[in-house]
């Protein structure tokens, strides 16, 4: 199979299990959650328990997929992709929706390094472009999926909705079952456990005394704590004004399109003009647009934030993610992902947990400001110590 033919492929798995995870997460999952009863603490945890999954697993995917080669370990993530969104209409309360998505967490989990660190392969002297263009096919789905799932439940219900999430998962597995990587040459000569935990804690310390992919890392979880808020708490907002389901998953397909059509300009240009300025750019975006959602109640004013906020996503996601490849030892490639990917999703499973706490105390101005905060102070912190 061809380089372009592999690359392809990847975007095609991407764009279908995206759809299909995303679908399931916004706006339904919030909207699934306070059906059966959820508070905006409970609506917060709902949310976020499938990326604890992430925080537990993509590190320790992502260095297997150094080992044993990326194809195994991307296999049992579309799978993961692919189950789960039928069984969500057997649940009946919030302690089996919560398991369910702690579950439907393997997905991204064990897939989402793989797949980067695949990429980052096949182009070394193009990352930021390929990168860009990758993150740009699961951005499709993050686009098509909201806006798919706020239609369909809002006009089928949501065992419709969560059905046709299942049918998108497994085009996904269709795709994969057609992909072909070249395994790489075992790092473990020895069977048995104990040779692979040796060789996976080693690629853990190299990566941990890494300061500059902990930092960078580290910008991609503060943006995250901002979509992970947006994520369980724009569609209560958006009822709360007035909004109906269908106009909140615009929102997020909005959000999702503007990420989209951007990621690949600015994956390219930060191969030109090099990743640092970028994700200082992306963060303090992010922060401006964040911050005022709140204060707006008119559905074209929430647009244009939305789209800003996208924009500022796609600044700092395919800057962050070359960057981090950039400064990975190439036999550690994918803990070098899994570690991004860890950091990234720790700030995701916070942004609904702050979010919701915030917003009981205070609120949603109050909150918000708060976490548009720590998306500056996070970029300061970067831009003093990451050097050129």
């Amino acid at each position: 199979m061809t380089q372009a033919a592999t690359f392809l492929l990847l975007c095609g798995i991407g764009i279908a299990c995206f759809i299909s995870y995303n679908l399931v997460r916004m706006p339904v999952l919030a909207l699934f959650a306070q059906s059966l009863g959820a508070g905006p603490e409970s609506i917060g945890v709902v949310v976020s328990v499938s990326t604890l999954t992430g925080v537990l697993l993509k590190l320790p995917a992502g260095a297997l997929s150094d080992i044993y080669g990326r194809r195994l370990l991307m296999r049992v993530g579309v799978m993961a992709f692919a189950l789960p969104p039928f069984v969500y209409p057997f649940v009946t309360d919030l302690d089996q929706l919560i398991g369910l998505r702690f579950v439907h967490g393997l997905a991204t989990a064990i897939f989402a390094p793989s797949a980067l660190a695949t990429v980052a392969d096949l182009y070394r002297e193009r990352r930021g472009a390929a990168l860009g263009w990758y993150t740009a096919s699961t951005q499709a789905g993050a686009l098509l999926g909201p806006v798919l799932g706020g239609w369909l439940v809002y006009a089928a219900g949501f065992t419709s909705t969560f059905v046709t999430a299942g049918v998108f998962g497994c085009l996904g597995l269709l795709f994969f079952f057609s992909l072909h990587l070249s395994p790489p040459p075992s790092r473990v000569q020895e069977r048995g456990l104990q040779p692979v935990l040796a060789e996976m804690w080693k690629g853990f310390r190299l990566v941990w005394r890494n300061t500059r992919v902990l930092v960078t890392s580290a910008t991609d979880g503060a943006k995250m704590i901002a979509n992970g808020a947006l994520m369980a708490f724009l569609p209560i907002y958006g009822l709360s004004i007035g909004l109906n389901p269908g106009e909140v998953g615009l929102l997020f397909g909005v959000q999702g399109i503007t990420s989209f059509l951007a990621k690949p300009v600015m994956g390219r240009t930060s191969d030109r003009v090099g990743r640092r300025p970028l994700i200082l750019l992306g963060l303090m975006i992010c922060a401006g647009t964040f911050v005022l959602i709140p204060f707006v109640s008119g559905l074209p004013i929430l647009l244009a934030l939305a789209a800003g906020f996208g924009f500022g996503e796609a600044v700092v996601s395919s800057s962050t993610s070359a960057l981090v490849a950039d400064l990975s030892q190439l036999k550690t490639l994918g803990a070098g992902m899994g570690m991004q990917g860890t950091i990234s999703d720790i700030g995701h499973a916070s942004g609904p947990l702050l979010a919701g706490l915030l917003i009981a105390q205070m609120n949603y101005q109050g909150a918000f400001l708060v976490i548009a905060s720590i998306q500056l102070t996070t970029a300061a912190v970067f831009w003093a110590l990451v050097k050129k």
